[in-house]
């Protein structure tokens, strides 16, 4: 039982692994392996808690090396990987556009520190989750890799464009700190009534990623938000 009390922290140990070599990648250029590293941090990250809630095992150290983990594989990480994919889009004499990157990372270390002192997001989110943003951002290299061009349209030249980062850093990093409630992907239980929500957002992302590949993860992020923005409304008390 001693050893296994310890199993969510080395899982999450192994989420600041991948955080790490995500970076290391990032900067030499790699940012399609970036981002698989990435995917292994957020697979990760969602075992940890998973493993927790399994074996029954709560600490307050588990807690901060989780927040800490995910400072550096969602926070720094994806940094990184904006700043490439900025530097790639200006010209030496537009150079200084890449810092605005870093945005990501400042914005993600707030998210994360509300997080962990607001009471309010025990079981739903207040602002884009640190991992939903990270993943929007290391699509980008996979689709630039695999998917330049489709259906026709020349995904490269929109995802390549300097406004276009500089313009989406800035957006997600306001929605990283909004106070937007946003629903979490936590079941109490399996019924239908209280998961309507979730089912409806699992199905989605199936089919998005079946037809689009890995243009899909962008239109699952806007649908994520989308779905919160209706759930929201659906349960707000109507006045007579």
């Amino acid at each position: 039982m001693k050893l296994l009390k310890h199993i969510p922290n080395a899982i999450t140990c192994g989420n600041l692994l991948f955080g790490c070599v995500a970076i290391v990648f990032s900067y030499t250029g790699n940012l399609a392996w970036a981002s698989v590293a990435i995917g292994c941090s957020a697979l990760l990250d969602f075992l940890d808690g998973f493993a927790a809630r399994i074996l029954k095992v709560h600490s307050e150290i588990g807690k901060q090396l989780d927040s800490l983990a995910d400072m550096v594989s969602f926070g720094v990480a994806p940094g990184a990987i904006m700043f490439m994919l900025i530097s790639h889009s200006v010209t030496y004499e537009t150079r200084h556009l890449m810092f605005i990157a870093f945005l990501i990372t400042v914005f993600s270390a707030i998210r994360l520190a509300k997080f962990n002192i607001d009471t309010r997001q025990t079981d739903s989110f207040i602002g884009v989750p640190t991992p939903a943003n990270t993943i929007l951002i290391a699509s980008f290299p996979l689709i630039l890799k695999y998917q330049p061009e489709f259906w026709g349209m020349n995904v490269q030249a929109i995802i390549a464009n300097k406004y276009f980062l500089i313009g989406l850093t800035v957006l997600m990093s306001y929605l990283l700190v909004a106070e937007l409630p946003l629903f979490a992907l936590k079941f109490k239980d399996f019924g239908w009534s209280n998961n309507r929500i979730r089912y409806i957002f699992l199905a989605s992302c199936l089919v998005l990623l079946i037809i689009f590949q890995f243009i899909g993860i962008p239109f699952i992020i806007l649908l994520y938000v989308l779905l919160s923005l209706i759930n929201n409304m659906s349960q707000k008390p109507r006045t007579h």
